[in-house]
């Protein structure tokens, strides 16, 4: 009797061509050096919910958090959004989560602890507070000295997230590593909301025990 193993495999190889810079400069418009600034009407238009929270908040506590960032009124955009930042890693606790999902940005806090993809959706979410075009980015670390948080190896899936600023665009953040610009981050997906951006979705009917693993490699060349 022959007995024939099926099985699934997805396999996607993807070259991506970065020019990020070590120490960026962003080139932010004269219009919205200082916060609070207003989008023009196209940019309104454009961002559409990305501007808007994504997580029910009745109580307006994660804005009551955020506006403990502003230094004062007006004040420095950029600052504003680097103390938003880094204020993610000092009140959270950094925790690898190998589970499904994300915790809401009120868990978030309310836990105390989270892995990159809660940071990344606090502080977007936390930016969106203040009326600023935010999304998801899901990619990877490129961090072969082990520097990093949540590193695991030469590339790490990551998540982190990007503000758009007039002048500059879409400036990255890395709250996990308070990090600002992407010269260590591999993007793969950006999205709305972190549910959106999910690398393969669907059913498998078969044995619970068929899953084999799943295999990331990360290769930078300069």
């Amino acid at each position: 009797m022959f007995h024939a193993k099926l099985g699934l495999t997805i396999e996607s190889t993807a070259d991506i061509l970065l020019n990020a810079a070590a120490w960026p400069v962003f080139d932010i418009a004269a219009s919205a050096i200082s916060f609070p600034f207003r989008y023009s009407d196209d940019e309104w238009t454009d961002l559409g919910a990305l501007a808007i929270p994504q997580y029910p908040d009745a109580r307006a506590r994660l804005r009551a958090w955020a506006q403990g960032f502003v230094r004062s009124n007006p004040t420095d955009t950029l600052s504003l959004l680097k103390d938003l930042s880094v204020g993610v890693a000092e009140r959270i606790r950094y925790q690898a989560r190998e589970v499904e999902g994300t915790q809401s940005p009120i868990e978030t806090l309310d836990r105390g602890w989270g892995s990159c993809r809660d940071f990344a959706v606090l502080f977007a979410e936390a930016a969106r507070t203040f009326g600023f075009g935010a999304r998801i980015v899901s990619g990877y670390l490129y961090n072969p000295d082990q520097g990093g948080v949540g590193s695991a190896g030469a590339g790490t899936t990551h998540a982190w997230a990007e503000v758009y600023v007039p002048g500059a665009g879409w400036i990255t953040f890395d709250p996990t590593n308070r990090g600002v610009g992407g010269v260590n981050l591999i993007p793969v997906a950006v999205a709305r909301d972190i549910r959106q951006a999910v690398p393969v979705s669907g059913s498998f009917v078969g044995a619970t025990n068929a899953f084999r693993g799943l295999w990331v490699e990360v290769q930078v060349t300069s």
